[in-house]
């Protein structure tokens, strides 16, 4: 089975790309979706939409994992453009007719490193360690949504119509 994980950023959404089956990975893949902090927001949402629905037409996976969105008290707004963004990927993997899973970073984090409270750097490493990949992940964003689909797979194995 093909899982694609999505980070979602305004500046950076991070796409990772996991073939196998239970827990043995056949391959995988990663980079980013980047956009230009001086276009305006809806340009910028556009450019993720399009290039997110192009890319899960042409990969059609079995399933998308996509970060659920959570807002810091100290920090209300990027938590309201990350729900924008959000948006938007939700709705192009569903008009690709993909399949898709909301998943808590923490549970991410608990699945992927054993510790639900890791940082990125402990999720990168154990996402490196998990697919045998010995050069860093970069952008770290790639690497959380590597996790994204490792979780995915972890947990879904086949059957993706249970929620995690």
């Amino acid at each position: 089975m093909k899982i694609i994980g999505i980070d979602p950023g305004l500046a950076g959404t991070g796409i990772g790309v996991i073939e196998g089956q239970g827990r043995h990975i056949a391959g995988y893949s990663f980079g980013s979706i980047s956009t230009d902090a001086g276009e305006s927001t809806p340009v910028r949402l556009d450019q993720i939409y399009r290039k997110t629905k192009s890319f899960l037409l042409e990969q059609q996976p079995d399933l998308v994992v996509i970060e659920d969105i959570y807002s810091l008290e100290k920090y209300p707004g990027s938590g309201i453009m990350l729900g924008k963004v959000s948006g938007i990927l939700i709705l192009a993997a569903f008009r690709a007719g993909v399949q898709i899973r909301e998943v808590a970073v923490r549970e991410v984090k608990k699945v992927i490193s054993g510790n639900g409270s890791a940082d990125k750097c402990q999720v990168e490493r154990a996402v490196r360690h998990l697919l045998n990949h010995h050069e860093p992940i970069r952008p770290f964003h790639a690497s959380d949504a590597l996790g994204m689909a490792l979780t995915g797979l972890f947990r879904y194995g086949g059957d993706w119509g249970t929620r995690i």
